[in-house]
């Protein structure tokens, strides 16, 4: 399992647990909702963050790929040439 999706799944964990712990706390809804609303936010931020990173990550590795697959097609391209190039001036047995 990727380390994206456990941590995913822990932040997620955690903002049903203190979701949870708020609503069966002794306070006015009022409170209570506001309570809600700025944890809601602060995990927002949090799990905007770590998508951000994942993101990041992910095309960091899409580029390092295409770079690969092209240098792999560049030296295929040469061999190629090379092939040929032995063929033309192989003497026919």
């Amino acid at each position: 399992m990727s380390s994206g999706k456990v941590l995913l799944g822990v932040l997620a964990g955690v903002a049903v647990g203190a979701a949870i712990g708020i609503l069966f706390a002794p306070d006015k809804g009022s409170v209570t909702r506001k309570k809600i609303s700025k944890k809601g936010s602060e995990y927002a931020d949090a799990l905007k963050d770590k998508l951000d990173e994942f993101l990041d990550e992910i095309s960091e590795k899409f580029d390092q790929v295409k770079e690969d697959v092209s240098e792999f097609a560049e030296e295929a391209k040469a061999k190629k040439a090379d092939v040929k190039k032995d063929a033309k001036t192989a003497k026919p047995a």
